[in-house]
């Protein structure tokens, strides 16, 4: 097994032409963070935190979510009029990220997905005590 070169994996999505109805369901997102960290290997360490949101600019209403996990965090920003959504997903763990991207676009069926992967921390000291660490 080799060692990890960096700290872990940061999935990213801006999904375009998403599902409105979906994208504007409180208990949908809800359930949406509340079961993708199963699905992905990952463990819930708090219930998801959802909510409705109604800025300044009103046609960027939407729904804000937010779920953290052991591993890290799994976040969304819904604009409910402009049919668009922003999910990240961060790790410390390995994770099948082909597997949660298709899970994540599938859900809001977006027809217009950019997904972005970022190895992030690759400068992080994973042992400081000089033991073998292999991910």
């Amino acid at each position: 097994m080799s060692k990890k070169s960096y700290f872990g994996p940061h999935l990213m999505l801006d999904l375009s032409e998403c599902d409105q109805e979906s994208i504007s369901d409180l208990d949908f997102i809800f359930n949406f963070l509340n079961t993708l960290p199963d699905k992905i290997g990952m463990t819930k360490i708090t219930q998801p935190y959802v909510f409705p949101y109604t800025g300044k600019i009103p046609e960027d209403k939407g729904i804000t979510g937010f779920v953290v996990i052991a591993e890290s965090h799994l976040s969304i920003h819904t604009f409910v009029d402009k049919c668009y959504a922003f999910v990240d997903l961060f790790s410390c763990k390995p994770f099948d990220t082909d597997m949660a991207r298709d899970l994540i676009v599938g859900a809001f069926a977006s027809r217009k997905p950019e997904v972005y992967m970022v190895e992030r921390g690759t400068g992080f000291p994973r042992d400081i005590y000089g033991a073998q660490v292999t991910a």
